[in-house]
């Protein structure tokens, strides 16, 4: 089925009860409904939970956003927030995820308390009230993991009740989301496509339980809610790594929970023009970093730097597939134009016609100075004009799974062939091979907790490298993040300094990076010899991992919330 065609009900509804809530209501009749009589109805709190479907919710989920905030990003004249430690509680960003996330949950809420007043017990109303505590408990996670202790209800309140009320404890909001998310295990079905059309199913409780399960050290519950999604054989992995993301499908057998989008039906995520690249846009403005791209192994499964199999001036050779996927190869072919950053290449083809490469930097001011441009997910359709994309916003997939659970199992101790298997399935398929094919792919080989508790979070980065999942581990890492900030942002030096690096044989790189057991690579040793340049430093903020609270809640709050330590 197409994205188009298993939400054209959930998306029309939803626009229908967008427009229904925003109506004038001294002007629309009583037969109409308003805010004040919705949800009186089965049909019109079908509708209110299909809202919780729709693209607003999920803007912190939306790859190049949170993927912005990491080592695995850089742009071309400026660096993030997060990474540059000026985030305040005034940031938009941090005011529009906490409101955007309130907003959801007051929704799951009054959904809930119309189910019970009206009395439904069919089966379809059951569904509903599942759904709407599995969004509930997902919006919880989230605001748990992030900002700690949070206001928390699971009724409606008045305006005068929420100003009142102060920060709950996480050790009190937690069990109440592995409660939501249970109960929505147990009442909701096993398939995603209900009346033909794509919801969550108890397969996405499971997998959502996991993650926070996760975050929060909980590692017997994480592992055993993975287990049940990997016991249920309802998902694989999609044999085609790079295929995955460019197929719009949303039942491809390894999405477990994804938004769609749709232009047809008034959603879609929005293509920046740094998605493209040069030559075919206005700009390339982010891209993707050297760091990310130091971090993939080589092809005999050993990192760059202990790899006989790298070449430093030929960096994309040899390497993981996952790597030509995430990246977009010199020479290789991407929204029809062939891509070259390199200082001698003055034109490449588009469309099967010479044109000027804007994709290099001796070119074009406005080229990646670091010769990167992501594949992952690209369309050629990008370049219409449109600047939006119909790919679906993944919120999970089951290699996020598979590598939870190899996790958990992990910091339990548990070091044995499952949790082996479950990483050496995802190596596997990025190589479209099969886990026991161990000639065809690099297998890792069980070892000692440190050795696989790093072995999994490598496994991590380049598995979901612009998926938006970096951020997230990265704060649940003690230590992580201040790791990944440590480094600066390095390119390419100057127009001359490029056409004299590529003149004594040091493009790519002049030489290989030296990569930590974190896998973390060194770049400032090219750049204290003169062969590259620092763009911006990144900073680490210490007042991490919990994020500022909205500067507006805390002032009126009547002193109830108090804002994060530091911030």
């Amino acid at each position: 089925m197409k994205t188009s065609n298993i939400f054209k009900g959930v998306l029309l509804c939803a626009t229908m009860m967008m427009a229904a809530s925003c109506a004038d209501l001294d002007l629309q009749p009583l037969t109409e409904p308003s805010s004040g009589t919705w949800n009186s109805k089965l049909d019109e709190v079908r509708i209110s939970v299909n809202d919780l479907y729709r693209a607003y919710p999920y803007n912190l989920e939306t790859r190049w956003f949170t993927d912005g905030h990491t080592d695995d990003f850089c742009h071309r004249n400026k660096v993030y927030d997060v990474p540059a430690a000026t985030l305040t509680s005034s940031t938009s960003w941090i005011e529009t995820t906490w409101s955007d996330t309130y907003k959801a949950i007051s929704r799951c809420n009054r959904v809930l308390e119309s189910l019970d007043k009206l009395g439904y017990s069919s089966d379809e109303a059951k569904r509903l009230a599942a759904e709407a505590r599995l969004f509930r408990a997902y919006f919880y996670a989230r605001l748990i993991s992030l900002w700690g202790d949070v206001p928390f209800c699971t009724g409606t309140i008045t305006i005068e009740e929420a100003r009142e009320m102060g920060r709950t404890p996480v050790s009190e909001i937690l069990p109440v989301i592995y409660s939501d998310y249970d109960y929505a295990y147990e009442n909701l079905p096993e398939s995603n496509i209900v009346q033909g059309i794509w919801r969550v199913n108890r397969y996405v409780a499971a997998s959502l339980k996991c993650r926070i399960a996760l975050t929060m050290k909980d590692w017997e519950i994480a592992r055993d809610a993975a287990r049940l999604v990997m016991d249920s054989r309802q998902y694989s992995l999609y044999p085609d790594f790079g295929a995955l993301f460019r197929d719009k499908t949303m039942d491809n057998g390894e999405y477990i929970f994804c938004i769609a989008n749709s232009i047809e039906l008034g959603q879609s995520s929005s293509v920046n023009s740094f998605m493209l690249r040069t030559t075919v846009s206005s700009g390339a403005s982010g891209f993707p970093s050297w760091d990310l791209l130091a971090a993939f192994e080589c092809t005999d499964g050993k990192p760059i730097d202990e790899s006989p199999l790298f070449d430093p001036h030929n960096p994309y050779l040899n390497r993981d597939p996952r790597c030509n996927e995430t990246f977009v190869a010199p020479g290789s072919v991407v929204y029809g134009c062939v891509y070259n950053p390199s200082p001698s290449a003055k034109t490449v083809l588009l469309d099967g016609k010479s044109v000027t490469n804007k994709d290099s930097k001796i070119n074009d001011q406005y080229a990646a100075p670091t010769g990167t441009c992501l594949r992952k997910g690209a369309q050629d359709e990008w370049r219409t004009g449109k600047n939006v994309s119909e790919n679906p916003t993944i919120i999970i997939r089951y290699a996020d799974v598979l590598l939870m659970y190899a996790e958990a199992k992990i910091e339990l101790g548990e070091l044995d062939a499952s949790m082996l298997n479950a990483i050496n399935d995802v190596r596997a398929r990025a190589y479209k091979t099969t886990r026991d094919n161990t000639a065809a792919y690099p297998a890792l080989a069980l070892s000692d907790q440190n050795t696989m508790r790093l072995a999994v979070r490598k496994e991590r980065r380049v598995e979901f490298a612009w998926e938006g999942r970096r951020f997230f581990d990265l704060l649940r890492w003690d230590g992580w993040m201040e790791k990944a900030f440590s480094h600066d942002y390095y390119a390419f030096p100057t127009k001359q300094g490029m056409v004299d690096m590529e003149k004594a044989g040091d493009y790519y790189w002049p030489s290989t990076p030296e990569i930590d057991e974190c896998g973390f690579a060194d770049f400032k040793p090219m750049f204290d010899a003169g062969k590259i340049v620092r763009v911006l430093p990144r900073k680490y903020d210490s007042r991490f991992p919990l994020l500022p609270i909205p500067a507006i809640e805390v002032s009126i709050s009547n002193g109830k919330i108090s804002q994060n330590p530091g911030w």
